[in-house]
């Protein structure tokens, strides 16, 4: 479909809309939409492509033969051209299909830079399909489960004196908690022991500070061994925090989580340093060693795989409080947050636009909300990115590059 067809049916209406749709055949085609290329861009002038706490800040643009554009963020040239070039050509709405492909179609098991390209690529098509249909992705999802998402402003590092000041300015701008880290404000030097009576105090305050009806995180940051979070997690319990977050230096010890979850009482939440369902996060969901789940996107390998981490949450009662991540990949969350019905918070850091985009996410009083506008909802001035990469063919069939085995009933198997 040429783009003039495309506009004259999205003329239409959504019935001009719906009419892209065709009877499921054999060869499984769903849309008459094709890929015909991906680019790449770097929303810097700089060369370290990760952006601000190595975030996967690239912008991906997956353009389609009737002239929508999906966007997405997140990956590196090379991954992104290994995830995607199997995608040329194809109907962009088998979203499943494709990233079944991505994820699998290797002898190496997808790890956490991969995920971020999967992730990136899987956004966009999101976006194409609620564009396409002219519906919001939250739509796609299921609808809003909730009217807006909460969120809680992500400070840093506190010092004792002024946590209560910034707490109450927290409540005041509308935001659910607030987060500190547990990382000395003027040193380099970590001495544990020394440290947890000083973490314990800053804790008291921000209870004060946020009162009866707000909350307040303390985030351990992975640098704490058993005995030590234990004791910490002891002291604050009376102050009632949301919860701890990554409590251990020992991410993957599942052992250790058991053990931890046994002998503390306070919540705990995990998995920001984890990606798609088997990459660390299955264990501590299905056995209950966390009441929060940390994963973000694209972190996880994108909306795809972020449905099946929430409706995993939901079967097991852990909330979601996904990490902040990079601007476009922001919407992408909140679309997911909103269908998702059990407890969710969404972490805040900066959630001013960059240059390049234009219309997103709509965050006011401490509190995020989509725009309803079709898709993922973010309008982009491609004059503000630079081009680093593009991707128009079609990568080559071959053992264990992502074509080899299907099912007899069409899906896709392994290598």
């Amino acid at each position: 479909m040429d783009r003039r067809s495309f506009l004259e049916l999205a003329a239409l209406g959504s019935a001009g809309a719906l009419s892209l749709l065709r009877p499921l055949k054999a060869d499984a085609a769903v849309s008459d939409l094709k890929i015909t290329r991906i680019r790449v861009f770097n929303p810097t002038d700089k060369t370290d492509l990760s952006g601000f706490l190595n975030l996967g800040n690239i912008v991906v643009a997956v353009d389609t033969d009737a002239g929508i554009t999906g966007w997405g963020q997140g990956g590196s040239p090379d991954l992104l051209r290994y995830a995607g070039g199997r995608m040329i050509g194809e109907d962009p709405f088998r979203i499943e299909y494709h990233w079944q492909r991505m994820y699998r179609g290797s002898i190496y098991p997808a790890g956490s830079e991969r995920l971020l390209a999967v992730g990136a690529l899987d956004c966009a098509l999101w976006d194409i399909k609620g564009k396409a249909l002219e519906q919001p992705v939250y739509q796609l999802l299921g609808g809003k489960a909730r009217e807006h998402v909460e969120c809680y402003h992500s400070f840093g590092a506190l010092t004792k004196g002024q946590a209560k000041q910034e707490a109450r300015k927290a409540m005041a701008d509308g935001f659910r908690a607030i987060r500190f880290h547990t990382v000395p404000a003027n040193s380099q030097e970590f001495d544990v022991r020394k440290m947890i009576d000083a973490f314990v105090a800053i804790c008291a305050e921000l209870r004060e500070g946020v009162g009866p009806n707000g909350d307040f995180i303390l985030d351990a940051h992975t640098r704490f061994d058993f005995a030590d979070i234990a004791r910490l997690c002891d002291l604050v319990a009376p102050y009632a925090p949301l919860f701890v977050e990554d409590p251990l230096r020992s991410i993957e010890d599942i052992t250790a989580y058991t053990n931890l979850r046994r002998r503390v009482t306070v919540p705990l939440a995990a998995g920001e340093q984890f990606g798609d369902l088997r990459n660390g996060n299955l264990p501590l969901i299905e056995q209950g060693l966390i009441d929060y789940l940390r994963t973000s996107i694209p972190n996880c390998g994108g909306i795809t795989s972020y449905r099946v981490l929430a409706s995993l949450c939901e079967a097991h009662s852990v909330g979601l409080v996904p990490h902040f991540t990079a601007p476009l990949a922001t919407s992408a969350v909140i679309h997911s947050v909103l269908a998702f019905p059990g407890v969710a918070v969404n972490e805040v850091f900066r959630p001013e636009y960059p240059p390049y985009l234009r219309e997103g996410y709509i965050f006011r009083d401490g509190k995020m909300h989509p725009n309803d506008r079709p898709g993922l909802g973010n309008v982009i001035d491609e004059s503000r990115l630079n081009l680093i990469a593009e991707i128009t063919e079609r990568a080559p069939s071959s053992l264990y590059q992502g074509e080899s085995l299907h099912r007899p009933d069409g899906s896709y198997l392994y290598l």
